[in-house]
């Protein structure tokens, strides 16, 4: 499966690959889904964690000179849920066609998943995430599990976008067990798919001096969500030797992080300007298909 050619090249354009929105009902009562869907709980119960509608969103870009953010749903515990988040989702990019992007949720255990993604890739839906294993009681690595669900995103060229963690470190709220092995396995099982692995893989790429990995990673892409709450901004340079500065695509984790943060920390990064655009927009725009 390979991403359509855009045909025009703008240096200047920035891509968020990684944001979160709600709908607004559930950002005003966040409390009743609290004790209702664990993942929510897990993310979601402390009041000061944020939550954003899309018109949240598109205020953040305008104010952050962001052209388009891709609005990812989460991997919600109740396929109720991960409906009802996937229609705000559809009406979203309906309302700002040319600001945003939408992915879906699914449960992957639910019988329903398949026709989920259906109905979504339908409502203008470009992809599957931010998946949360560890939240959603799968294992990503499960081949006779996920391929429903990746031949079902591949006839429809989705992109999927998975939740991706650290084995070592410190412990922060959602870190969850998406390790490099499990990414490994689902990666090898799909070869063909295009996969985007958030918050850097959880150091998958670092396994890439490994040649049977990086040739493994052929069709893999890694986002720089949440980057302050993980590494030193060392990872771009590092991360750029090891896989190609065409692998990396900026996401912020919006609304955790403000999207401006990790745009302007990257700006003052000794990278050359070429690089730079590269990963602010020019790496998701090649893969997205945006002219």
């Amino acid at each position: 499966m390979t991403p359509p050619e855009a045909t025009c090249y703008n240096p200047s354009v920035i891509v968020d690959f990684h944001t979160h929105i709600v709908p607004p009902e559930i950002k005003e009562r966040r409390e009743d889904l609290v004790g209702q869907d664990p993942c929510f709980q897990a993310l979601y119960s402390a009041p000061e964690v944020d939550l954003a509608t899309a018109e949240d969103l598109i205020a953040s870009m305008d104010r952050d000179a962001i052209d388009v953010s891709v609005a990812l749903n989460i991997g919600w515990s109740s396929l109720e849920l991960c409906r009802r988040t996937n229609d705000y989702i559809i009406e979203s990019i309906s309302k700002y066609p040319d600001r945003l992007i939408g992915f879906c949720s699914i449960q992957p255990k639910s019988k329903e998943a398949v026709s989920e993604i259906e109905r979504s890739a339908r409502g203008g839906i470009r992809g599957i995430g931010e998946m949360m294993p560890h939240m959603q009681g799968f294992d990503l690595g499960d081949k006779a599990l996920m391929s429903p669900v990746v031949e079902a995103a591949q006839e429809h060229n989705m992109i999927v976008l998975t939740h991706s963690s650290e084995p070592v470190g410190h412990i922060y709220p959602g870190k969850g067990n998406v390790l490099p092995g499990m990414l490994y396995q689902f990666i090898a099982n799909f070869p063909d798919l295009h996969i985007v692995c958030a918050h850097w893989g959880g150091g998958l790429p670092f396994y890439a001096l490994m040649p049977e990995v990086a040739e493994a990673l052929q069709n893999v892409f890694f986002d720089t969500a949440a980057s302050p709450f993980l590494y030193r901004y060392e990872i771009f340079s590092r991360v750029a030797e090891l896989v190609g500065e065409d692998k990396i695509l900026f996401g912020s984790d919006y609304p955790l992080i403000t999207q401006s943060r990790i745009v302007e920390s990257l700006r003052s990064l000794s990278m050359p300007q070429e690089s730079k655009d590269n990963i602010l927009g020019e790496n998701a725009r090649r893969l997205l298909g945006l002219g």
